[in-house]
């Protein structure tokens, strides 16, 4: 089975696994593990950043961030197809009790001009703006990078307005191997930031949330709260140190592959591309076929894809590469595709 429908289907290698079995371990919400807190230094090192926290996921570590940031009754700057406007199920109402101000944005990104227009003024029948959230690569964007300058716009504007700022850097690393820029770099200036090591990095398991020493000592309660607290969790951390000493550099030959996939699709009927950057490839379809359809036909011929939008779009098939799939695996999908689209709807 070829399983494009996400990097989160990857399975531990064999050196990863050894890895995990050999790991020191303690309880770390004692904090003494110290393969946990060997993977949080490394963590904050590779980000510029104070310090870090290990989390279960990247939903949790977003929620964390934005409870720690903001106070109930805010608002939170987000782009409308964002990863966590979109697919956390309103975590940040349920949980932090603020409400998300959706900016349209152009491939993922929003500009510094379409921030300050969102930005409450101080008036006392208007929410305030507690957090500028952005998002790099952007998922439903097709894995798009950020560009830098309008970052450190945002960044600029938002620092002036005494707003701090949160990035959703999930697939960081796919965009530090897509820019040859290092991630320090590409995530400088945010007040935080988190990265999955369960998406490219092909862990089994695991997020880190960066940012300063005192809003991770903020972030470790609200952790907590959340349920996050674990125990012996340096098996998994062993997982994180070895993928970001061994997976990282790796990701070109996923971004490769996307391109190789991107590129033989385009050449087929009834369908174009969305510009592929990174390691997520969109396919959009004409009238003849809907994507819920065209990803059952695939999967009878086994190729596992799923409709973009978190499975919502009818017109639309993400398709992502990882570890577990091969050039060969690329040519052989794009050889089924073609006779799918050749074959009449159903």
């Amino acid at each position: 089975m070829i399983d494009l429908r996400s990097d989160t289907v990857t399975r531990p290698t064999e050196d990863m696994r050894a890895a995990m079995a050999r790991a020191d371990v303690g309880d770390d919400v004692y904090g003494e593990d110290p393969t946990v807190r060997e993977l949080e230094d490394r963590a904050a090192e590779l980000m510029g950043m104070d310090a870090a926290l290990f989390v279960p996921s990247g939903t949790m570590a977003n929620q964390i961030a934005i409870a720690c940031h903001t106070q109930p009754g805010q608002e939170i700057i987000v782009e409308s197809g964002s990863h966590i406007l979109n697919v956390e199920v309103a975590a940040m109402a349920r949980f932090s009790g603020v409400m998300p101000r959706a900016i349209a944005g152009q491939e993922g990104s929003f500009t510094a001009e379409q921030v300050e227009t969102a930005l409450r003024p101080d008036v006392y029948y208007l929410a305030p703006t507690g957090l500028v959230c952005l998002e790099s690569t952007h998922n439903a964007a097709g894995g798009r990078v950020w560009p830098g300058d309008r970052v450190r716009e945002i960044i600029e504007l938002a620092g002036a307005k005494g707003v701090p700022t949160h990035l959703d850097g999930a697939r960081i690393f796919n965009a530090q191997v897509a820019t040859g820029t290092p991630a320090r770099e590409l995530v400088a200036g945010f007040d935080s930031m988190m990265f999955c090591l369960s998406k490219g990095l092909g862990c089994p398991i695991g997020s880190l949330l960066c940012g300063g020493s005192s809003f991770i000592e903020d972030a470790r309660r609200v952790r907590k709260t959340l349920g996050g607290g674990m125990r012996q969790a340096g098996i998994v951390a062993a997982a994180g140190l070895y993928a970001l000493e061994h997976h990282v550099d790796r990701l070109a030959e996923d971004h490769e592959n996307a391109r190789l996939l991107a590129t033989g699709i385009a050449e087929l009927p009834a369908v174009s591309v969305w510009p592929q950057e990174t390691n997520i490839v969109v396919i959009e379809l004409d009238g003849l076929h809907t994507a819920p359809d065209l990803c059952r036909r695939l999967g009878e011929q086994g190729v596992l894809a799923s409709p973009a939008a978190a499975g919502t779009d009818r017109r639309r098939i993400r398709m992502v590469t990882h570890l577990d799939v091969s050039r060969a695996e690329m040519m052989r999908t794009v050889d089924l595709l073609s006779q799918e689209l050749r074959s009449p709807a159903v």
